[in-house]
């Protein structure tokens, strides 16, 4: 096993290059970085942590940990309609944990920020007895009035969602060897990477603008944040059974209702009001992502799932929760 450089060599060596040339970084060489929005726009704050066990398994490959902490909080950026600026990254390394891994996953950071055009701002390195954990502040900017938030939906509005729901979940399942046989080699692959390398619908978030009234990223799981947003809303939502769009690959290992109740997805969940709805279509096209019409918004309070029949589809749980 390769040593363990000390503090400031690894940030000098791996992090301070994912800084160079970010405007207010310093080359990391300060205490803290400087930044000033675009003029007229407002700035979007989002953090997020990965623990070695919860977020992500030990095993899994450095640099597609690295990919996944900063996409997850790219999302949290996506769901309020925010442009990107930069991030702030704390990691605290167990000792196990040598130059070669951190350099890998410092090669993911580099990698991934270069896709999504942004940079290091800064962060802090610490040492701990396990587990590993990892946290990302992700800074992005909008309009000013424009953010999207949780809490506009209103009675009579369409429910929509991107891409499709449940692969991340089922990718777990396959990771921990606990979803059998059933997914042929490409269903398998595919799933394992939606749920290693989240797609944060940046682009889609961004369009979404002035035509939701309300989003959300699905993270803890469709039926989970759902309920997030018509809490916040104080409204209520019917969901579609039939409707909740599964790939091929999902439908191989899992069930709907399964499906339904995954988390790490990281696809966005949007109200709509009925003068809009036609304006869908065409910006999920412009953004290259597919959408799905999956429910409507009613007064009242929950969130109830119903067949073509009518009838109530019951659910254990909704989604993951924390504690």
């Amino acid at each position: 096993m390769a040593k363990r450089s000390g503090e400031f060599e690894v940030i000098s060596r791996y992090f301070a290059p994912l800084a160079r040339d970010v405007s207010g970084s310093f080359d990391l060489s300060d205490d803290a970085a400087v930044f000033t929005p675009s003029a007229g726009h407002e700035v979007v704050v989002t953090a997020d942590a990965l623990v070695a066990g919860v977020h992500f398994l030990a095993d899994d490959p450095p640099g597609q940990i690295a990919a996944k902490l900063l996409r997850v909080n790219l999302s949290d950026l996506a769901a309020m309609g925010a442009a990107p600026l930069g991030y702030v990254v704390t990691a605290a390394w167990p000792a196990q944990l040598d130059d070669d891994w951190i350099g890998a996953f410092a090669a993911g950071l580099a990698a991934d920020q270069a896709v999504f055009g942004i940079g290091l701002l800064g962060g802090d390195t610490v040492a701990t007895p396990g587990p590993l954990t990892l946290s990302l502040t992700a800074l992005g900017q909008v309009p000013v009035g424009t953010a999207l938030r949780r809490g506009g939906a209103e009675s009579g509005d369409f429910v929509f969602v991107s891409g499709t729901i449940g692969d991340a979940g089922a990718g777990l399942a396959l990771a921990r060897d606990q979803a059998g046989t059933g997914a042929d080699a490409a269903a398998a692959q595919f799933l394992l990477d939606r749920y290693r390398l989240p797609q944060p619908r940046l682009a889609l978030g961004q369009l979404l603008r002035g035509v939701a009234t309300a989003c959300i990223d699905v993270s803890d799981g469709l039926l989970a944040d759902l309920g997030h947003l018509v809490e916040a809303s104080a409204v209520a939502a019917e969901v579609a059974f039939d409707s909740v769009p599964l790939s091929p690959a999902c439908r191989q290992v899992s069930d709907p209702q399964a499906a339904m109740t995954a988390g790490d997805d990281y696809e966005l969940l949007f109200t709509v009001p009925p003068a809009a709805v036609e304006a869908v279509p065409l910006l999920a096209r412009r953004a290259g992502v597919p959408v799905s019409r999956i429910g409507r918004i009613t007064a009242g309070s929950g969130v109830a799932v119903r067949r073509a029949d009518g009838s109530a589809v019951d659910f254990a749980t909704t989604g993951y929760r924390h504690f």
